[in-house]
């Protein structure tokens, strides 16, 4: 497999979700051994201000003939101090049916939210790390990546946990939604404070259960996206489809709730029927009249066959709240996918996003629409997260990290780039005892 087709998700040659095989080969192959390896090698130089863990979750599959986006989560770790790399982790997430598996809903309709994959993000909120998947509750880890248990703030969450939440810089709090129910309500927003405490949970009226993958945070507003991929029974006892189609009949559209007012009118504004996995940010404009969200954007999805038929590209939105009008304007037309900002910025205007492209790291100037390429001339790279260095929020003054497969050796890096200096060479690649197969998202947790 070539770059093109294991890292953006969004391209054809990817593969098709319908098709899981193509899911088991490659890169995208789960490996099977647990590993603790001390003192990794490393060419270049880390820089000696990282302290922390890079952490990031993706599946890996116990058993063949499933689907690989449903696979068992395991969170490869890096952890890195004083200039070094001090050890490699690789463990699964051992939720409540891990051993047992049990179904995600009774006879009845409800659910287990204990069932879990945990295979989509890792994130850290009020000092406890949590494994997440958008259909179940958030499962604790330990700093040495040992799975605690089901998370569910002290009794209080009653719902699942989407694998998106942000965390508001300003504040601290967690703003998140949980989507799943058959029953109505489909949708329910969250948010905990500063301090990991929950206090609110307001749901939403929506009109079906649609798949909800991520939203959008402002200093003011959170937005809901309200897409037409639905809830589909026919296919949700397919081993290898996922449970959702496109809609021709639904509609698009921005739910767009005041963070002052949350159990509030939630304001809802029509856009072009289209689909977003993932935002890269969004921010209140300066005279507060309005919301500007840029995502990467796909056409339609998931008609037929349940595949990725078209790439997604880049794309920003203005939502006018006075006159309750969205103009919409692609920022760029090659293919990616997974954009992240330097998250101190999450909510606020951000000047840069980079995200997984078809030769490499894609770093956006989200104003112009310009863009960089870093080539990493490997196989494919993953997500990379920024990590910043000490002072002010600064753009240019941290650094990028991500794991990228080496298909020449079959294994993989860990490989830390200057974001002063984008399209230069890596500062450092830590090589790794065991390749890291293809996944999802993760985080770079300070010490």
């Amino acid at each position: 497999m070539t770059d093109t087709d294991t890292a953006n998700l969004s391209t054809t040659d990817a593969g098709l979700p319908g098709d899981g095989h193509v899911f088991e080969v490659g890169n995208y192959a789960p490996v099977t051994d647990e590993l603790t390896e001390d003192h990794l090698s490393v060419e270049g130089a880390i820089p000696p201000e990282l302290d922390g863990w890079y952490l990031r979750n993706g599946p890996n599959p116990r058993q063949a003939g499933g689907h690989w986006f449903t696979g068992d989560g395991m969170i490869h770790g890096v952890r890195i101090e004083g200039g070094e790399a001090k050890w490699y982790r690789n463990r699964w997430v051992r939720t409540d049916s891990f051993i047992e598996p049990f179904p995600l809903y009774n006879e009845d309709g409800t659910r287990n939210l204990r069932a879990s994959v945990a295979n989509t993000h890792v994130v850290n909120h009020a000092g406890k790390t949590l494994a997440l998947v958008e259909s179940s509750l958030p499962y604790e880890l330990t700093s040495d990546l040992e799975t605690v248990g089901a998370y569910d703030f002290g009794g209080k969450l009653v719902d699942a946990m989407t694998a998106h939440p942000k965390i508001c810089p300003t504040t601290g709090e967690l703003h998140f939604f949980g989507y799943g129910n058959i029953f109505e309500p489909h949708v329910t927003y969250h948010r905990a404070d500063a301090n990991g405490e929950l206090v609110i949970n307001r749901p939403l009226e929506v009109g079906a259960l649609t798949m909800m993958h991520d939203f959008a945070m402002t200093a003011n507003h959170v937005v809901f996206m309200d897409l037409p991929i639905v809830f589909d029974p026919d296919f949700a006892a397919g081993e290898r489809d996922m449970p959702f189609r496109w809609d021709d009949e639904y509609g698009a559209r921005f739910g767009v709730l005041r963070r002052d007012d949350p159990f509030g009118e939630v304001r809802w504004f029509e856009i072009d029927p289209c689909y977003v996995f993932h935002v890269a940010n969004a921010h209140d404009t300066a005279d507060g009249s309005g919301i500007v969200l840029q995502a990467v954007r796909y056409p339609e999805l998931w008609r037929d066959n349940g595949g990725f038929d078209a790439e997604g590209v880049l794309w920003s939105w203005t939502i006018d709240l006075a006159s309750g009008r969205v103009s919409e304007r692609q920022l760029d037309d090659r293919g990616v996918e997974f954009p992240r900002i330097d998250d101190r910025l999450a909510g606020l205007p951000a000047r840069y996003s980079v995200s997984v492209g078809k030769q490499g790291w894609v770093r956006h100037d989200l104003s112009t629409g310009s863009a960089v390429t870093h080539d990493l001339g490997l196989g494919g790279p993953g997500e990379a997260v920024f990590v910043p260095a000490a002072g002010a929020a600064d753009e240019s003054n941290g650094y990028y990290l991500g794991y990228v497969f080496d298909p020449a050796r079959n294994g993989s890096d860990l490989v830390i780039l200057d974001a002063s200096d984008f399209s230069g060479r890596p500062v450092a690649r830590i090589a790794l005892p065991q390749r890291v197969p293809y996944g999802f998202h993760g985080n770079w947790i300070h010490a």
